[in-house]
């Protein structure tokens, strides 16, 4: 049979790679024949993989050494790491969505990758309105640096709940890869996002806790009144970085069941379109979280 997605012998770097979305991943790359290159803070127990690589991805450093590992040609980059900022603080949850693969994409993935390499992001529908608060992210996104985004968003990171990182990160996210894209595409390099919505990965509990039940993370995936699978997320990252997709670039790709479609339609209320930087509805988010944590410890 003819190798439609293309990957058999290609190197495939996978971020979050030990559980989840990325172990799904990373699974789908081993059985299609891949080169993959797993990058995690836990061990990725995955039969077949050509390396582990453990990193902090909020970590320059880190990120610095895991790549003196890796080959010097990629052929196929999958930024599927990513904090909810319910256990770590904004800044760490922020870098780790965010800053690890802006840093990736312009230090590394653009000197690795030849014509034909493929990125895609692992961003969130918690992303999908970025075209709408470009400006509120612009400053972050047009920052080339490390240090320049960390100085971009200090203000925020020393006052908004570090579970808005998780929504202002994703946002950005998705706006520099649409950016991206188009310089890459002179190069011969496609990228592209996945915007998943609630799915059962080891993160379930952390979402639940902030938006208050299952039912409410149910509810954000459309007509399908259930959550996603981590491989219905990873299926379409594999094909995205797929040769079956070799016409694809630029795309947000939302996996959410017609829960856009709702709201577009008008048949579901949007709450995600709220501004994740304004500090009225940062300071009424924080006290809304400290609230809820205190019924926990009190029920």
């Amino acid at each position: 049979m003819k190798d439609y997605f293309g990957y058999n012998g290609k190197n495939c770097v996978v971020t979050g790679a030990s559980s989840g979305m990325g172990k799904a991943t990373v699974e789908m790359l081993v059985d299609l024949g891949a080169k993959v290159y797993a990058i995690d803070l836990n061990q990725c127990e995955v039969n077949g993989i050509e390396k582990f690589i453990k990193c902090n991805l909020a970590s320059k450093q880190e990120i610095d050494e895991a790549f003196n590992q890796l080959p010097e040609k990629i052929d196929s980059f999958f930024g599927i790491a990513g904090l909810s900022g319910a256990k770590t603080d904004y800044r760490t949850t922020f870098d780790c969505n965010y800053t690890s693969n802006m840093y990736i994409t312009l230090n590394y993935l653009k000197q690795r990758m030849e014509k034909g390499g493929a990125i895609v992001y692992c961003t969130s529908t918690a992303g999908l309105e970025w075209k709408k608060f470009k400006k509120e992210q612009d400053k972050v996104v047009h920052s080339k640096t490390w240090e320049e985004v960390v100085k971009a968003t200090s203000k925020l990171a020393a006052k908004a709940p570090s579970t808005f990182a998780y929504m202002y990160s994703k946002r950005c996210l998705s706006q520099f890869a649409c950016e991206q894209s188009v310089e890459f595409a002179k190069l011969g390099i496609r990228i592209n996002n996945v915007l998943p919505a609630s799915t059962d990965t080891g993160m379930k509990q952390e979402f639940q806790d902030m938006i208050g039940s299952e039912e409410a993370l149910i509810e954000q995936t459309g007509l399908a009144k259930r959550l996603a699978k981590s491989e219905e997320m990873a299926m379409p990252m594999v094909f995205l970085n797929s040769e079956m997709a070799s016409f694809i670039s630029g795309l947000d790709m939302v996996v959410d069941y017609t829960d856009t479609c709702l709201k577009v339609l008008k048949m579901k209320k949007n709450i995600e379109a709220i501004s994740a930087t304004n500090p009225i509805i940062c300071a009424m988010a924080k006290k809304m979280i400290q609230s809820q944590n205190q019924k926990r410890l009190n029920p």
